[in-house]
């Protein structure tokens, strides 16, 4: 499992750094769907890297919010991320995805975040 977190991890923090090269472009220059999309997948790919390190299953077509519950479910202080700014949380990734300058920037607030809370507690 140690391997299959790790690739998880790393595929994260590969999506979380195109977001934010993409993100601190010029604004006429910014593509706010790779910003989006990048963000998603970032926040997906940690929050299953944090599942399988902690030998949780993962079923087929989990939402963010449905792995970030079990994330909680492992660990009550997961809960202090907030993700009530990402209006796609209950849908699957690929079907959803926001153009708003806003939007895209607090997707990506929340995919650092994760970034964050887990590189604070020696996770990743």
């Amino acid at each position: 499992m140690k391997s299959r977190s790790e690739a998880f991890f790393k595929e994260a923090s590969k999506k979380l750094t195109t977001a934010k090269e993409e993100l601190f472009k010029p604004a006429e220059d910014i593509v706010s769907y790779s910003v989006c999309k990048n963000a998603q997948f970032a926040i997906e790919n940690f929050l299953k890297g944090y599942l399988t390190k902690n030998n949780i299953e993962l079923q087929q077509n989990e939402t963010i919010a449905s792995l970030y519950a079990k994330c909680v479910s492992v660990d009550k202080d997961f809960d202090t991320i907030d993700l009530s700014a990402l209006a796609c949380r209950n849908h699957a990734i690929d079907s959803r995805y926001c153009a708003e300058i806003n939007m895209v920037t607090a997707c990506f607030d929340t995919a650092d975040s994760i970034d964050t809370y887990l590189r604070r507690n020696k996770i990743v």
